[in-house]
């Protein structure tokens, strides 16, 4: 079994985030498996999944990510990066079977249920880890370029000190001398 511990830090190219605008066609066949598991309630099941597939529309962009569907009552939600709270990727085992998942952004809303959902996507590992990066207002692989500026400048600094104390020392040695 394959574990992925640290599969927030792996960095994912935003390119491939923001080309993933609809759920993956196998969504269709798990609503179909739903309706079949609801026996004689299977038309008044099956329509409104239906719809939901046709119209379920995902756009990410530099800002946020957006949901909407629906015919009769449309439904738009966008989520600020700033605003997420919290991210889960969830796979019941229908989904596992297709290969899909779902991922369940929560925001600092009091609600206890997620804000926005992701579902029936192959890639939510990479939009997980997206949106952590973003959620956390940089992107993962970013991080690492100002710590070597950093330790630099720290060097530098304590080259700069190193070469004062000398002085100093030579200062006071002199004077000793005198």
């Amino acid at each position: 079994m394959k574990h992925d511990d640290d599969a927030h830090l792996i960095e994912v190219d935003s390119k491939t985030v923001f080309a993933i605008t609809r759920p993956d066609d196998n969504l269709f066949y798990l609503y179909f498996i739903y309706c079949l598991l609801s026996n004689i309630a299977f038309p008044i099941v099956f329509l409104p999944l239906y719809f939901r597939f046709k119209t379920l529309r995902y756009r990410f962009d530099n800002e946020g990510i957006a949901v909407s569907h629906g015919i009769l009552w449309r439904q738009e939600t966008y989520l600020t990066y700033s605003r997420i709270q919290d991210i889960h990727v969830s796979r019941n085992i229908f989904e596992r079977w297709l290969g899909l998942g779902t991922v369940q952004i929560q925001t600092a809303s009091g609600n206890s249920s997620a804000e926005e959902a992701i579902v029936g996507v192959r890639q939510y590992n990479e939009i997980r880890n997206f949106l952590y990066s973003r959620m956390r207002g940089q992107k993962v692989g970013a991080a690492a370029q100002p710590l070597v500026a950093v330790e630099q400048s720290v060097d530098d600094m304590l080259a700069g000190i190193r070469d004062e104390l000398r002085v100093i020392r030579e200062l006071v040695e002199g004077k000793r001398h005198v």
